[in-house]
């Protein structure tokens, strides 16, 4: 049992013994204090009880620790704080044993079955093949891969899906983009529309199309051939991004199969049936407003074509026939205003969309001295996901994505992200694994046990006491972000454990006694199983945040 889990049992039975009014769907929670000298754990649960037993809440407080019966080789000290706050203080030997626990676990420690036999569907990036990725979507990439693997992690089976659209108005356009760029290599000047693709991508798939079919196609006004020669080459090129960031897809769900299969047939029928769309103006109106939302809205157009909102509707609708427990959706700042409508309507079907998640992210901007950066445009007035990677690296990038949080714009600063010093956060995490390894290797070499055999007790300063409670808040951090889904959390834990680690290691600076490796072998021992339970942290965090955790740097 955890030491949450024990405090809420504990706690539990103490407030049996008071005989007071509890709401059994209030959460007992137990928290991590702001302020380090309240202790190691807290809890509100006095200040919450007291306003429905008309209690003052400290004198509840005192009444729940009173009848606390705890163990002392868990829980040194429990003090009330503020209005009510009770503060609980770890013992040595449980910091101890949690710290041997930690050696024992290696790469499976903080993971959890939480999610055993349950299936989590994850769309995102979803961009449709009209061109390169953006910086963007490379947001978003990151964020829904790493939200996966933290699902993974507690041992839900993940489903990584892409959901795109290569037909309508925009494929069209992409089409004879690419056949004007055709026929101008050719030889045919004419003024290429600002309405169309833009960038070099484009004309060099036309080359592309010069090469495979020379001029045969010059006077002809099929764009088919060009449509689909333009899809297959950027989708290459989008998985060939992504995989560089190391992004793979289980599922690529084409919008077309929902047309193909009658499923957006099948849904506008379900919709008549249920009254809930209307025709006016010759165009198919759904009646949003009767479903909570402002106003109604076109899913029909009059000349036949749907709007996005109708194959919206049918692929949720679809994803929950597919059996998810959990279906976690990323979308852009862009969708905010619309992804409402499309639940609205899938529970107006008289679906259940409660294990639906959707995730928002803002947008990203590149800036160097607080300036907006201006890239290069030679694949149009965007800068690319690649770009990007040449610029700071798989590493950086996958960090500084899902280092703020998603629902905060994000301004990737290029200076810092190319800087290797400890203003970069990425290196200073980094730094730290690689140093722990390095002290690691030299100790071996010198004879010391490097296995994590040792006398733990001996780690008593504050600066190692610190390192091992920093250390402790791990699964914490993990099963916060597998329920919240906010993966920002690890990369600010990951620099809280580096900094611990760097004051530990400053210390051995400041006086040789506190160094890691000393004369004296049995503190020697002990202070590198402390390194080695830091490397396996740093180890795990960055492993679920897809980012390398070097030996040297």
């Amino acid at each position: 049992m955890n030491i949450e889990n024990y405090l809420k049992e504990k706690i539990f039975q103490a407030i049996e013994k008071l005989h007071v009014t509890f709401d059994p769907s209030v959460t007992l929670e137990i928290t991590i204090p702001k302020q380090k000298e309240h202790g190691d754990l807290a809890t509100n649960i006095a200040l919450i009880l007291a306003s429905k037993n008309n209690k003052n809440p400290r004198t509840l407080a005192e009444d729940i620790t009173g009848n606390l019966e705890l163990d002392k080789n868990k829980i040194a000290k429990t003090d009330i704080a503020g209005p009510g706050f009770i503060n609980f203080t770890l013992s040595k030997n449980y910091l101890y044993d949690s710290l041997q626990h930690i050696l024992e676990q290696q790469d499976t420690y903080g993971i959890t079955s939480t999610g055993k036999g349950k299936k989590v569907q994850v769309e995102f990036v979803s961009a449709n093949p009209t061109g390169p990725l953006t910086i963007g979507h490379g947001r978003q990439a990151v964020l829904g891969d790493t939200i996966a693997r933290f699902l993974e992690a507690v041992g839900y089976d993940v489903i990584r899906e892409y959901y795109f659209n290569d037909a309508g108005r925009q494929m069209r356009i992409l089409g004879e983009s690419v056949c004007m760029r055709y026929q101008e290599i050719l030889g045919k000047k004419k003024e290429f529309p600002s309405t169309h693709y833009q960038g070099d991508y484009i004309r060099q798939i036309a080359q592309q199309a010069v090469e495979e079919k020379g001029d045969t196609l010059f006077d002809k006004d099929d764009i088919e051939y060009f449509q689909q020669l333009a899809e297959k080459e950027i989708f290459k090129d989008i998985k060939k991004t992504l995989e560089r960031i190391g992004i793979h897809f289980d599922v690529f769900y084409n919008e077309k199969s929902l047309y193909e299969t009658g499923k957006i047939d099948t849904l506008i029928e379900e919709l008549r049936k249920k009254d809930l769309v209307y025709k006016k103006d010759k165009a198919l109106w759904i009646k949003l407003s009767e479903m909570g939302r402002e106003e109604d809205r076109v899913i029909v157009k009059s000349t036949g074509e749907p709007t996005y909102r109708l194959p919206d509707i049918a692929y949720h609708c679809d994803k929950i026939k597919r059996g998810f427990d959990i279906i976690v959706d990323i979308f852009g700042a862009d969708h905010a205003d619309t992804y409402p409508d499309v639940l609205a309507a899938v529970k107006a079907l008289g679906y259940d969309i409660s294990h639906i998640k959707v995730l928002v992210h803002q947008f990203v901007t590149l800036v160097e001295k607080g300036e907006k950066v201006k890239m290069s445009t030679r694949k149009a007035n965007f800068t690319t996901l690649d770009e990007l990677l040449d610029l700071a690296g798989e590493d950086v990038t996958r960090y500084f994505f899902v280092n703020r949080s998603m629902s905060s714009h994000l301004n990737f600063d290029i200076k810092l992200a190319q800087t290797q010093s400890d203003e970069n956060p990425v290196y200073y995490v980094q730094y730290a694994h690689a140093r722990i390894c390095s002290i690691i290797r030299f100790a071996g070499e010198q004879g010391y046990d490097v296995n994590g055999n040792a006398d733990l007790s001996l780690l008593t300063s504050p600066e190692e006491i610190a390192l091992i409670k920093e250390l402790l808040n791990y699964p914490d951090i993990v099963k916060q972000i597998t329920t919240g889904l906010d993966p920002q959390k690890m990369t600010t834990y990951l620099e809280g454990v580096a900094t611990a680690y760097h004051k530990f290691q400053h210390a051995g600076r400041v006086d040789e006694e506190m160094r890691v490796v000393t004369d004296n072998k049995e503190t020697t021992n002990a202070r590198l199983a402390l390194c080695l339970a830091t490397r396996i942290v740093l180890a795990n965090g960055l492993t679920l945040l897809g980012v390398s955790k070097p030996e040297k740097m």
